[in-house]
């Protein structure tokens, strides 16, 4: 995992990608007790011209297939791990990239998506496994309910953690 944080650091020195947070599971257990998962999710902003292109991600992956690493399946494997390359596609998520935390991995510096932006996006795609993750984070985690609110309200996303909270 470290040489594989390292080689997304480079990627964003470089100017391959604009900016990166983590998120999905992975990003999960720097805040909460970890979960199983295949992958890592990298949130990436990229430079804004190839930003609107039908090829978005075109430019990300010459550059890696150049430096000698493969796909495998809709993933591309970094250092040995199956990395899944998600452009930033919504407000919700530029923000969470935007203001996402500096946190470190076996010493390597690594964004990461703060945990209420992470809450919010869980809610945003609404999936059972999304919600249980959700509720794990409610138990184990400190959650800043005046930020997780107001982001919650600003992406019209009040509806669907009242029902979460109303299930539980």
């Amino acid at each position: 995992m470290k040489e594989t944080l390292e080689l997304l650091n480079r990627m964003k020195r470089k100017g391959v990608l604009d900016d990166y947070a983590i998120g999905g599971a992975v990003a999960s257990i720097f805040y909460i007790e970890p979960a199983t998962t295949y992958d890592l999710d990298v949130f990436v902003r990229l430079p804004e011209d190839v930003e609107n292109s039908l090829t978005i991600m075109k430019p990300v992956f010459t550059w890696l297939q150049s430096e000698g690493y493969d796909f495998l399946g809709e993933h591309i494997l970094l250092e040995g791990i199956p990395v899944q390359f998600i452009p930033v596609y919504n407000n919700l998520l530029k923000e969470a990239v935007e203001n996402a935390s500096v946190l470190r991995y076996d010493n390597v510096p690594v964004k990461v998506i703060a945990p209420e932006y992470l809450i919010a996006i869980m809610f945003q795609v609404n999936r059972k496994k999304d919600k249980e993750r959700a509720l794990r984070f409610f138990e184990e985690y400190e959650i800043d309910k005046d930020k997780l609110l107001r982001i919650l309200k600003e992406y019209d996303l009040l509806e669907n953690y009242n029902d979460f909270r109303n299930q539980k």
